[in-house]
């Protein structure tokens, strides 16, 4: 008798792997940062506050921190009076592209929205120092991002750290026009 002889297929691995091209999935165009123009009032109580500080640190550590804190507040005000420009977006089966930079989809663990001086912001946790990747959309757009990001990572807030209450009880408190 004839044996029947069973065909056993194993698996083949391809040691080449397979390199999808990228897809654009959603672009927009937004400002560069969040953006709001400060007023005289504002700047001069700044400028009281940064000035007793820079007394108060000049005497115990002479002049090195007050020239820091010029520096700091010269690029405030700089950030504050320059409006910024108009970049491109782009959401990509790879990644998020920035002005042409693009973050790898592997990086990004999970994004959220928010809102920071009158701009709608997506917030991206990174594997990567800073931590956090924040990206100016149009509110309108919202719905569409979310819809678009939710089959690549999570859609979970993270809770805000130290840093985060410290800076938010800062910008309540001094930052106020």
């Amino acid at each position: 008798m004839a044996e029947k002889q069973e065909s056993v297929q194993t698996p083949t691995f391809d040691p080449v792997p397979k390199i999808e091209p990228e897809k654009e999935l959603f672009s927009w165009r937004a400002p560069a940062r969040p953006f709001k123009k400060r007023g005289k009032e504002f700047w001069t109580k700044i400028i009281i506050s940064a000035s007793l500080f820079s007394v108060i640190v000049y005497l115990a550590e002479g002049a090195m921190p007050v020239i820091l804190i010029i520096a700091v507040i010269f690029l405030f005000y700089i950030m504050s009076n320059v409006e910024p420009e108009e970049i491109g977006y782009k959401i990509t089966n790879r990644g998020i592209k920035i002005a042409d930079k693009l973050t790898d989809m592997a990086l990004l663990n999970r994004f959220w929205f928010t809102k920071r001086l009158g701009a709608e912001l997506l917030v991206f946790e990174i594997l990567t120092i800073p931590g956090r990747l924040e990206v100016v959309i149009n509110s309108k757009d919202q719905e569409k991002i979310r819809k678009v990001l939710s089959t690549y990572i999570t859609e979970e807030e993270v809770p805000p750290t130290n840093t985060d209450r410290l800076a938010s009880w800062f910008s309540k408190n001094f930052l106020r026009d």
